[in-house]
């Protein structure tokens, strides 16, 4: 029986009552972003889209991708790391496990 992404209580600025949300939600809004599998167009676009939304929402807070990856395609590998040297935030690499071939050059 598959598990699914677990959810976690999260209470909104200004709200009463905490909503349920997948923790992969929760952990974006503390801008903590990770690459736990190849690279490939997919998961490059999903980083790309937030590490650009996070920076509008605020481009002093930092950014932090957890990298637990054996490599990857090349292209969507250049897309994270030109994404990660453009937007204005500094964004702090950290690995777990491994970071292979292209997931070591995000």
């Amino acid at each position: 029986m598959p598990i699914g992404v677990p959810k976690v209580p999260f209470r909104s600025p200004g709200e009463e009552d905490a909503v349920w949300v997948d923790v992969y939600n929760r952990l974006y809004r503390e801008r903590l972003l990770f690459l736990g599998q190849e690279v490939d167009s997919e998961i490059s676009n999903q980083l790309v889209g937030l590490m650009v939304y996070l920076s509008i929402e605020d481009d002093t807070r930092d950014l932090y991708l957890f990298i637990n990856s054996p490599g990857g395609w090349v292209i969507p590998g250049i897309a994270i790391y030109d994404t990660m040297q453009f937007v204005p935030p500094d964004v702090h690499t950290i690995c777990m496990g491994l970071a292979a071939s292209m997931g070591s050059s995000s």
